[in-house]
């Protein structure tokens, strides 16, 4: 009766102690399914306390924010030692935003670079020109002054010099043209052939665009419109080729024996030629009314079939009223320096000027005011002594 009573004593207490491990095991996994909310339920009242700029009592919640915001910072290293590659940024102790101040200062580096980068020498440099003195301090390596009606040599600075005229070229590209008797209104069409491939100049006018052979002359001469000046030597019996040969048998007949030309509108530094030959080119070109007409407009407006385009002329001494300038060309090239050829009236007197490889954008119609001061006080010739003989042809 005992072991009965014993067995069953021991059979209740290990249900019991079943139950009760269950009960314990349901509270412990009740409780940590609990936490999880628990825990969001913390997040989330930090946040709207931070919100709210209230103190935060949650370490936990806090820690875990700012370990989240901590993780970029690999990212953020790297920009900063990618900085300090160049020795004048700042280094990695310091803050993001002072590497975020270097990036605008290295672009205006670059552009400064750019803005302020020395002119290419040209040939008269090269060769020493410039250094040539004169009376009146002329910045022009070559000045020859002559009087158009006698011939008289009124100011000679390295007349012989043989050196690029630039665009002062378009003079003889103009003769070539009338010289042809082509009909002046004939329509040309700018294409791809006119693109500038060796200097790479731009052009108002665009590919495609179309004008008269009268239109196409007048924006050269008086503008010095390349893509014109090339349009016209396309459309030459015999093409560009024979255009070329032609300016080079014209200039052979005007006793031109310094010239050579290779194209028609002065972009490179083949067209070379001195001030003497310049001066028989002025004078020749002196001979054809549309070229005085041309290069003496102040301004002309050409329609290209798809807009108007208003061309100014490239000299400003045109728009000068103490000027009396028949005809005029102005050119620029790195090799040649800035170039002048004009004929004018001077106190009574026609003379032609040709000012070559000035050094500044404006000096040579600044030189040109020298030799005209030169020419209403002294009236005398004036010669260099390095002209005296044989000269330099670089």
């Amino acid at each position: 009766m005992k072991t009965e009573m014993f067995s069953s004593l021991k059979m209740v207490h290990g249900v019991a102690m079943r139950s009760a491990l269950s009960l314990a095991v349901s509270i412990a996994v009740a409780t940590s399914f609990a936490a999880v909310p628990a825990e969001a339920l913390a997040k989330t009242t930090t946040t709207a306390t931070k919100t709210a700029k209230k103190p935060v009592k949650a370490e936990k919640p806090a820690r875990v924010a700012k370990t989240t915001l901590r993780a970029p910072k690999p990212a953020k290293a790297a920009k900063v030692a990618a900085a300090d590659d160049d020795d004048d940024a700042p280094r990695a102790s310091k803050k993001r935003r002072v590497a975020y101040r270097m990036e605008p200062h290295a672009r205006r580096a670059a552009v400064h670079a750019v803005a302020f980068q020395p002119r290419a020498t040209s040939v008269g440099q090269a060769f020493g020109l410039h250094d040539t003195p004169d009376s009146l301090a002329l910045r022009s390596s070559v000045a020859y002054v002559v009087d158009q009606n006698t011939s008289e040599t009124l100011f000679d600075k390295n007349s012989r010099a043989v050196v690029p005229i630039a665009s002062i070229t378009k003079l003889m590209t103009a003769m070539v043209v009338l010289d042809s008797h082509m009909p002046l209104t004939d329509e040309l069409a700018v294409t791809d052939e006119d693109r500038d491939y060796e200097k790479f100049t731009g052009s108002r006018l665009a590919v495609g665009s179309a004008l008269n052979r009268e239109d196409m002359l007048h924006i050269a001469l008086m503008a010095s419109e390349n893509r014109a000046a090339a349009a016209l030597s396309r459309y030459y019996p015999g093409g560009r080729p024979g255009f070329i040969a032609a300016m080079n048998a014209k200039a052979k007949s005007l006793g031109m024996t310094d010239t050579h030309f290779e194209n028609s509108t002065g972009l490179t530094s083949q067209n070379v030629s001195s001030a003497r030959d310049l001066v028989k080119m002025v004078n020749a070109a002196y001979q054809y009314p549309l070229i005085r007409k041309f290069s003496t407009d102040r301004s002309y407006e050409v329609f290209t079939g798809k807009r108007n385009l208003a061309y100014n002329s490239t000299n400003a001494l045109i728009r000068n009223a103490s000027w009396d300038i028949g005809l005029q060309k102005t050119g620029f090239i790195n090799e040649a320096g800035e170039c002048l050829v004009m004929q004018a009236n001077v106190n009574g007197r026609q003379v032609v000027m040709v000012l070559l490889d000035s050094y500044g954008k404006y000096s040579r119609f600044a030189d040109a005011g020298r030799l005209r001061s030169y020419l209403d006080t002294l009236g005398e010739p004036h010669i260099m002594s390095a002209d005296m003989g044989s000269g330099a042809n670089p």
